[in-house]
């Protein structure tokens, strides 16, 4: 009897953790987040054209070739919400680096997605420092929770084994 194969297991995109140290921090970055966007790394596209002396129609030479060459590898930023809480740990990091001291704070963090409670998958950023930080707007009928934002830049992305 032939044996069905199943197909891949999707992740579900609500079961992640971030795991960001920064100093000072009694807790991993004393925050649960909410919501964490901007995970991406591209590499540019080198495209030059020339003409060569192959045949080209009805031409004797002349035929036009274009190449595509791998370029320089970037990555975006990310985008960090959390329920704001009496912790100031994200916005002293950013301070720092306002401050003078980024070199001090650059730091690596991992991105862990989970399913069925086991981890599944993992990122790794390096070299993260904050660029931006902000809060909700206010306002005095409101029962939603205020949520801290900081947007963070990175320059490594990559997915690790776990």
């Amino acid at each position: 009897m032939a044996k069905l194969s199943r197909g891949p297991v999707f992740f579900t995109a609500s079961n992640f953790y971030l795991d960001l140290k920064l100093d000072g921090s009694s807790n991993v970055v004393d925050a649960v987040f909410l919501e964490c966007q901007g995970f991406n790394y591209s590499q540019d596209v080198i495209e030059f054209s020339e003409v060569t002396s192959g045949r080209w129609g009805k031409a004797s030479k002349g035929k036009f070739v274009q190449t595509k060459l791998p370029g320089h590898a970037k990555s975006g930023n990310l985008t960090l919400l959390r329920g704001m809480t009496s912790s100031i740990a994200l916005w002293n990091w950013f301070e720092l680096i306002q401050d003078g001291n980024w070199a001090k704070q650059r730091k690596n963090a991992l991105l862990t997605i989970y399913e069925g409670g086991k981890p599944q998958a993992r990122f790794e950023l390096t070299a993260a420092w904050p660029t931006r930080y902000k809060i909700s707007d206010v306002k005095s009928n409101s029962q939603e929770i205020e949520v801290e934002e900081v947007e963070v830049a990175y320059e490594g992305f990559k997915r690790v084994k776990i």
